[in-house]
């Protein structure tokens, strides 16, 4: 297994991409420890399951754009388990809308979720991974981040912040052996694109037309390759974004 013994600590992961991440780190080895916001329900379905299969998984409640509340999560990671190896910011959300007419509470919400958070719980395991001299930290960004899409000004600031961050945490902690990569998937399958398959008749096909495997994306396809940037296969890689979408932008969204 590529993550025997390592301490994993996955955000927003009782649904979609997170779940996925979750359950993939969970069965190559990792103890795992996953953050969400209120569904308990769905959140306790997936350490059940994990359970079931022998994988030690627990889930802890908070809210991702709290800074205290990241510090909190962490140390509760540290003192169940002593460490943490791998931390992979998932968390996020959408309210799309056109900037003249996007609310100020719907740009801030955005933000905070998926940017803010980033900063939180960077921030909260820096300490503990320049004290074990190791680390790897997976952020979540979009192909948003880098190719405009109309009613998205909000949720692309944030992905682009986010490769932003990641490059530049890259420089600061390599001489320590932490790593810091990003992900940005393109058209997955899960709640938030959803919306994507509601457009029905020819907006969809033409959606999926444009993606060179013609096919909307799966979780999993972004749960390896974060297994991937965990590992030690991507020990010398870092600052990277990994682009997982299918060739969608090969020619453009």
């Amino acid at each position: 297994m590529k993550l025997a013994n390592k301490i994993a600590l996955v955000t927003g992961g009782s649904r979609g991409i997170g779940k996925s991440v979750v359950e993939t780190l969970a069965r190559e080895g990792a103890k795992v420890a996953f953050v969400y916001h209120s569904k308990a329900e769905a959140a306790n379905a997936v350490v059940a399951e994990q359970a079931a299969l022998g994988r030690e998984v627990f889930a802890i409640q908070g809210d991702v754009s709290d800074n205290a509340s990241a510090d909190s999560i962490v140390q509760q990671v540290i003192e169940k388990w002593s460490r943490i190896d791998i931390l992979v910011n998932n968390a996020g959300i959408i309210k799309d809308g056109l900037l003249m007419a996007m609310d100020p509470a719907d740009w801030h919400a955005v933000i905070n979720t998926n940017l803010t958070s980033v900063y939180n719980f960077c921030h909260a395991v820096m300490r503990p991974m320049i004290s074990q001299r190791s680390g790897r930290i997976i952020n979540m960004s979009s192909v948003a981040a880098e190719y405009g899409n109309q009613g998205q000004v909000n949720y692309a600031a944030s992905k682009g912040g986010i490769q932003g961050l990641t490059r530049c945490l890259a420089t600061e902690v390599g001489r320590r052996n932490i790593t810091v990569n990003a992900v940005a998937p393109g058209f997955i399958e899960t709640d938030m694109t959803e919306a994507v398959r509601n457009m029905g008749g020819d907006k969809f096909k033409e959606v999926v037309a444009g993606i060179s495997l013609k096919r909307l994306g799966k979780p999993e396809d972004i749960a390896n390759a974060v297994l991937f940037l965990a590992s030690d296969d991507a020990a010398y890689i870092t600052g990277h974004v990994l682009t997982v979408d299918g060739g969608l932008t090969l020619g453009g969204i």
